[in-house]
């Protein structure tokens, strides 16, 4: 009997892989034609020195949700000199690191917040981004910070202009925060340090875990610059 050498049935278990397969890949090339024709991030008004440097242009917008965690510490301290220390006390709730997600516009999440050591700086620890599907990372270093009204509400933390002092790829060559230049922090509410709390040596090592919400702008340079 000759061989047969036509194409073979392929089992249930194949053809639902190959159907996995094409899904993956339909699922993906949408994703590439949605973020080719996705609308450009428009920065809003802001105060003044928060603006960013003319040749870089805003490419993602998160909206950030999460707190902001202090701990009573003396003020001033090896770290926290005088000038920033909020009174004459001896004491003061510190900012010792954020704890946020950003989402995108359709809820999905985009990148955790908080502080680390920046490799970049010998270690210095600054304020990261971490995006949550590729890894990339990058730390920023706080150069202009702004409680202006009308911009700023009363009750919640500054709005910041943020340079970014270092990048990391994400270990399979994930760019998608790599080349940020610039952060800005925006439309904040809450996370404000207490007003109580903190006023003696046995306030000392307490923590307070203070929700807010804001805004945060990432930029890059523009093509050709």
């Amino acid at each position: 009997m000759a061989n047969w050498h036509g194409p073979r049935s392929r089992s249930p278990r194949g053809i639902r892989r190959m159907a996995r397969t094409v899904a993956l890949a339909a699922t993906f090339t949408t994703s590439l034609v949605s973020a080719a024709h996705a609308d450009p991030v428009k920065p809003p008004p802001v105060p003044q020195g928060i603006e960013v440097d003319a040749g870089n242009t805003a490419f993602f917008e998160g909206h950030g949700i999460g707190t902001q965690n202090y701990m009573c510490l003396p003020c001033p301290n090896p770290t926290t000199p005088a000038a920033q220390c909020p009174d004459a006390s001896g004491f003061a709730w510190l900012l010792f690191t954020p704890e946020a997600v950003l989402f995108e516009d359709n809820g999905r999440q985009a990148t955790t917040h908080f502080f680390s050591p920046n490799p970049h700086e010998a270690g210095a620890v600054r304020a990261t981004w971490q995006h949550s599907r590729d890894t990339s990372t990058v730390w920023g270093r706080v150069l202009k910070s702004s409680t202006d009204a009308p911009f700023v509400a009363q009750d919640a933390i500054p709005w910041l202009k943020v340079l970014v002092t270092g990048a990391d790829e994400g270990p399979t060559g994930g760019r998608a925060l790599a080349e940020t230049t610039f952060i800005q922090r925006l439309n904040t509410s809450g996370g404000v340090a207490p007003e109580t709390g903190c006023s003696g040596l046995a306030d000392v090592g307490a923590k307070a875990f203070v929700p807010y919400t804001a805004d945060y702008l990432f930029y890059q340079r523009d093509h050709g610059n």
